[in-house]
């Protein structure tokens, strides 16, 4: 996945999960406070870029 749109993904995710929290403090839904619990570990999941470990090539002799 290119550069920019990894941020801009994080970036969607985390703005939605402030509108997310916003609107279930506001409104008492406790469904959207959850969703935007989801999409912020969405977020620092995405973050942390996850790669495969890649085995060590032995030396041949």
């Amino acid at each position: 996945m290119s550069t920019v749109k990894r941020v801009i993904l994080l970036a969607t995710l985390l703005l939605g999960a402030l509108v997310c929290y916003q609107a279930g403090f506001a409104t008492g839904i406790f469904v959207l406070v959850v969703v935007g619990m989801l999409l912020e570990l969405g977020f620092w999941v995405g973050i942390f870029k996850w790669e495969k470990a890649r085995p060590l090539k032995q030396a041949s002799k």
